[in-house]
């Protein structure tokens, strides 16, 4: 079967020719600036194409080479230079392939050649790509798990939208007879403006629930009052107030409304970003734990392949912060920024999605 594949998932093949080419995971900065004073010897990369069938591929530096083994046994020793190479072709071809699927050819034969069949290889967590590396600060080798994230097509989605994240408010104080009004509002800006006619006639949106019990818990996990933080946050995107979550943070810490101080709230939004890239879904139960457990690998506009290890957490932090912004999912979809009677009283669901700058 030939391989096709998005931009995204081009760049995950993109990222592993490349790390076996350099050998090395280099560190990113909280500005997404290569980091000179940081990286991570890779001691090897392990794809499980197949169940029971694991391929390891070990960088050797020191004589150019990359030996590649299947369930432990060597099959080949390559040059990294020809992964380089290949590199090279396949970030030219990510940056001007057309369509939202496309073929490879070249880049196909290749990966073939060294046991890759598909473009991501089976995984239950948010890992795209598990690696054994060594720390040169600490001196500690271990296995890691991380996300790979690129900018070489569309801005990619932290939060993907669902059913499970939309959050239910009260509406009090608007007219019964104002509903039809308000939901036939289909201009360009028709959050923003459905939001707007709902104020603007004594409207008042409180925050009722979340419509999945389990996102709420697992909001609860870093803040008891995390879903009414992220509540606020949601009326100040629909109403148009800010978008980007640095800015969303200064909206709610202005409003106040847990009675936290500033830094309170910018931290737990740290935290909530942080989370949701390490692991946490909408819809299953979360411990606590980070699915990704070396961090996120971040492919740039230019094609570097850039880490912000854990050990970096707080720079991964600041980039998320200040690289993330609330969008709009689909009205029609998930059934939100409508408003409906339910229980006596008027409410209205607005949803949660977060993307990329």
């Amino acid at each position: 079967m030939t391989i096709t594949g998005n931009k995204g998932e081009w760049s995950e093949i993109y990222a592993f020719l490349r790390l076996l080419a350099d050998g090395k995971l280099h560190a990113a900065d909280e500005n997404l600036n290569r980091k000179k004073d940081l990286h991570f010897l890779i001691i090897k990369i392990m794809r499980e194409e197949n169940k029971g069938l694991t391929c390891e591929y070990r960088p050797i530096i020191e004589t150019g080479e990359v030996e590649i083994y299947l369930n432990g046994r060597q099959m080949k020793k390559m040059s990294a230079a020809d992964f380089n190479r290949e590199a090279d072709v396949l970030l030219d071809s990510i940056v001007n392939g057309k369509g939202s699927s496309f073929k490879i050819p070249r880049i196909e034969t290749f990966i073939r050649d060294i046991y890759v069949n598909k473009l991501k290889a089976p995984s239950s967590d948010k890992s795209d790509i598990d690696m054994e590396v060594h720390d040169i600060k600490t001196g500690l080798d271990g296995p890691a798990g991380f996300s790979i994230k690129s900018k070489l097509g569309s801005q990619s989605t932290l939060l993907n939208p669902g059913n499970t994240t939309n959050f239910i408010y009260r509406v009090k104080g608007l007219d019964r007879s104002l509903i039809e009004e308000v939901n036939s509002i289909n201009t360009p800006r028709k959050f923003k403006d459905r939001i707007k006619a709902i104020t603007d006639n004594g409207g008042e949106l409180i925050f009722h629930s979340m419509q999945n019990d389990t996102f709420s818990e697992n909001l609860k996990m870093i803040d008891g009052q995390m879903p009414e933080a992220v509540a606020t946050m949601l009326i100040g995107h629909y109403s148009d107030a800010a978008t980007k979550c640095v800015d969303l943070s200064e909206y709610v810490s202005r409003l106040d409304p847990l009675k936290r101080s500033r830094k309170n709230y910018v931290y737990k939004i740290k935290e909530l970003l942080s989370a949701i890239a390490l692991g946490m879904k909408p819809g299953t139960e979360w411990h606590g734990t980070s699915d990704a457990s070396g961090g996120y690998i971040i492919v740039t506009a230019e094609g570097e392949v850039l880490a912000y290890h854990l050990h970096n957490r707080d720079e991964f932090m600041n980039y998320l912060l200040n690289n993330t912004k609330f969008d709009s999912a689909s009205m029609k979809r998930y059934g939100h920024c409508i408003l409906y009677e339910e229980e006596g009283e008027l409410r209205l669901k607005l949803n949660l999605q977060i993307r990329f700058i």
